[in-house]
C-alpha cells in the first residue's frame, strides 16, 4: 500500500487486556503510537495461576476504557482507523470471545475491516516493527503456552520446525516455582533466586539433548526437581537456590542445543541469506541467562540475534495491531464477522501434532 496504515489491536487471550494503535508506513517500518496494557497478576496470584472465569470478567470490565485511552493517547480518532485486529486464538476460550465480540463490534460500527490474528503470528512479527527484519528469519517463542521454533518466510507463512511434546517453558517455571513455594509468576521468581544458587551443588538431565528432532521437552526436568527436592526436604533458602540454578542451567542447555541445530538447519537451506535473524519471543524471553545463551549461539553460527523490548515479548495489543497491519499491506483478505475463536490454532496449519511421551499433542 501506497499510503500509512492505522490499525487498532486488541489483546485478551490470557491474563492481560491490552489495546494499542499502530501506523505502518508504506515502506513497511513501523511505529507504535499507543500501547495500554492492565496485568490482572495480582487479581490471579493468590491462586497460583490464572483462572479463565476471573480473567474473562475482568477483560469484560476493562477493555472498553483501555480501547479509549489507547485511540487518545494515539492521537488517532476511531474515524481514521484503518481496521481492528483482535487476538482470535490460541487461548483461553471465555478471554478471546471478550477481544472478538468487542472488535466486531467496532468494525461494524464504523464499516472498518475487521481482522483476527493468531496470537502467535504477533510474536513472531514483533522483530520486523522493532527491527524491521527481513524475511526468512527463525523464530523461537518460548512462552507459558508455547515453545516452538518456527521459520517465518512471510505474512502467513510459517514452518514450525520444533515444539514442546509436554510442558511449556513458561509452564514449567510456573510448575518449579510452586513445587519449592516460590511466588508466582515463576519465571522471575526462579531466576532470582537462581543468582544466589551454587552452580556445582544439583546436576539435572539436559532434555531432549543431541535428539535429531527439533522438539522440546520439560516434563521429565520438573518431575527431577521434585525428586530432588524431596531427597532434601525440609528445603533451606539455600537449597531451593540451588535448585533454581540447577534448573534454569538445564533449560538454557537444552535450549542452546536445540537452536544450534536450528540454526544449522537454517544455514543449509538458506545459503545465500547474509546474516540472518534469530528472533526470541515470548515472556520467557525476559530471562537474561537464556538470552545470553541465544545470543552465544547466534553469534557462533553467523546469526544477528534480535531480542524485542520485553514489553513487547510478553502479551500485548501492539503486536496484534501490527500483524493486522502486516497481513492488510500483504493484501490479504478481511476476517468474517463469524469467526469462532480457537483455544489452539497453530501457525503451521499443515503440521502434524507433535505427541512424543508427554501428556498432550502440541498443536497449537
Amino acid at each position: 500500500m501506497n499510503r500509512n496504515l492505522h490499525i487498532l489491536g486488541l489483546e485478551t487471550s490470557c491474563d492481560e487486556t491490552a489495546a494499542a494503535v499502530v501506523r505502518r508506513a508504506p515502506g513497511g517500518t513501523g511505529e507504535i503510537l499507543s500501547d495500554v496494557v492492565l496485568s490482572q497478576l495480582d487479581l490471579h496470584s493468590a491462586f497460583g495461576g490464572v483462572v479463565p472465569e476471573l480473567a474473562a470478567r475482568s477483560h469484560v470490565l476493562t477493555l472498553d476504557r483501555l480501547i479509549a485511552q489507547a485511540l487518545e493517547e494515539s492521537g488517532t480518532p476511531l474515524a481514521d482507523i484503518d481496521a481492528v485486529a483482535v487476538t482470535s486464538g490460541p487461548g483461553l476460550i471465555g478471554g478471546l470471545m471478550v477481544g472478538l465480540m468487542t472488535g466486531k463490534a467496532i468494525a461494524m460500527a464504523t464499516g472498518k475491516p475487521y481482522l483476527g490474528i493468531n496470537h502467535l503470528e504477533g510474536h513472531a512479527l514483533t522483530a520486523r516493527l522493532t527491527d524491521n527484519v527481513a524475511y526468512p528469519y527463525l523464530v523461537l517463542l518460548v512462552s507459558g503456552g508455547h515453545t516452538q521454533i518456527v521459520l517465518v518466510k512471510g505474512v502467513d507463512d510459517y514452518e514450525r520446525w520444533g515444539t514442546t511434546i509436554d510442558d511449556a517453558l513458561g509452564e514449567a517455571f510456573d510448575k518449579t516455582a510452586k513445587l519449592l513455594g516460590l511466588d508466582y509468576p515463576g519465571g522471575p521468581a526462579v531466576e532470582r533466586s537462581a543468582l544466589t544458587g551454587d552452580p556445582g551443588r544439583f546436576r539435572l538431565p539436559v532434555p531432549m539433548r543431541r535428539d535429531p528432532r527439533l522438539d522440546f521437552s520439560f516434563s521429565g526436568l520438573k518431575t527431577a526437581v521434585r525428586q530432588m527436592a524431596q531427597d532434601h526436604a525440609p528445603l533451606e533458602p539455600q537449597t531451593i537456590a540451588d535448585l533454581c540454578l540447577a534448573f534454569q542451567t538445564s533449560v538454557t542447555k537444552s535450549l542452546g542445543d536445540r537452536i544450534t541445530m536450528a540454526l544449522a538447519r537454517f544455514a543449509a537451506r538458506f545459503p545465500g541469506v547474509h546474516a540472518p535473524a534469530l528472533v526470541v519471543a515470548g515472556g520467557v524471553a525476559a530471562n537474561k541467562a537464556i538470552r545470553a545463551t541465544l545470543q552465544a549461539r547466534a553469534d557462533e553460527a553467523g546469526f544477528h540475534f534480535v531480542a524485542p523490548p520485553l514489553n513487547l515479548c510478553t502479551d500485548n495489543a501492539a503486536m496484534i495491531a501490527w500483524a493486522g497491519a502486516e497481513r492488510l499491506a500483504a493484501g490479504l483478505p478481511a476476517s468474517p464477522l463469524d469467526l469462532a475463536p480457537r483455544s489452539r490454532w497453530p501457525l503451521d496449519e499443515d503440521v502434524a501434532a507433535a505427541i512424543g511421551h508427554g501428556k498432550r499433542g502440541a498443536k497449537a
